[in-house]
């Protein structure tokens, strides 16, 4: 089996993120992502995607933490620039956080506005976060025209219902699940787990957080997808190893060239 972890994301320590890649691939996780969000991280995955090309995606972006620190203006043109110099599997993250970033919600919608419309012109995937501001985030993709074919991208980390996963399928988002899955308290996510079709299912660590059930208390990394997947197989009622397929053949088309 080979696996996709879809969102991962690498600190500023070189040696450990390539230690935890070289894991990962030892376990039969044979591509992940790797997300920026801010400088720091926009540049650990570049160094990461730069080591391990054939496995490694990239995703860069300024996510909602940073709204605050500079206009938009500034941090497209950035992005633009580290666009041209990269080989980019897609946008972000960005997204809406009204539990820890609520005193800035009009710059986060700004800003995600402009990953949407940068997204749009480059052709690629977007990564999207959203957290306890789900009207806002239907109501920004709504108002941010996609032209291009097949999925828009994917919301990750997904903690909604299946009425909000049914909300973003049908504006052409794929769902990813993480580690939150396995949680003992996460039922109502589970039930969104088997509700997404096989067609729109992925899966992440979203490292160095959110590790999953059974290994609870060490630092996330992207070997542990495959308990994710282990979860997912048992809500929706079939194998690991159809899990393992269809998200590493979704995770591919969206990633590795659908709309470019």
């Amino acid at each position: 089996m080979n696996f996709f972890d879809t969102h991962a994301h690498f600190g500023l320590n070189p040696g450990a993120s390539l230690a935890a890649i070289r894991r990962a691939l030892a376990d039969g996780v044979t591509r992940m992502t790797a997300v920026g969000g801010s400088r720091d991280l926009n540049a650990a995955a570049i160094a990461v995607k730069q080591e391990f090309p054939e496995h490694i995606e990239l995703a860069l972006g300024f996510d909602r933490s940073q709204a605050k620190d500079a206009d938009t203006d500034v941090f497209i043109d950035t992005l633009n620039k580290l666009c041209s110099r990269v080989d980019l599997s897609a946008v972000g993250e960005t997204g809406l956080d009204f539990h820890y970033e609520a005193g800035t919600a009009a710059a986060q919608c700004e800003l995600f506005a402009a990953h949407l419309r940068l997204a749009d012109e480059l052709r690629r995937p977007v990564v999207i976060h959203t957290r306890e501001a789900n009207e806002a985030t239907l109501r920004v993709l709504d108002q941010t025209p996609w032209y291009g074919e097949g999925l828009r991208g994917v919301v990750h980390c997904f903690t909604g219902d299946c009425d909000f996963a049914e909300q973003l399928m049908e504006r052409r988002l794929a769902i990813s699940f993480s580690g939150i899955v396995t949680f003992r308290n996460a039922d109502q996510l589970r039930k969104s787990a088997a509700f997404v079709p096989d067609n729109r299912l992925l899966i992440e660590t979203d490292s160095p957080y959110l590790t999953p059930v059974p290994k609870r208390g060490r630092e996330n990394e992207p070997a542990f997808v495959v308990h994710v997947a282990e979860c997912l197989a048992r809500v929706r009622n079939t194998t690991v190893e159809h899990i393992a397929q269809i998200t590493t053949a979704n995770a591919e088309q969206l990633f590795c060239g659908q709309i470019r």
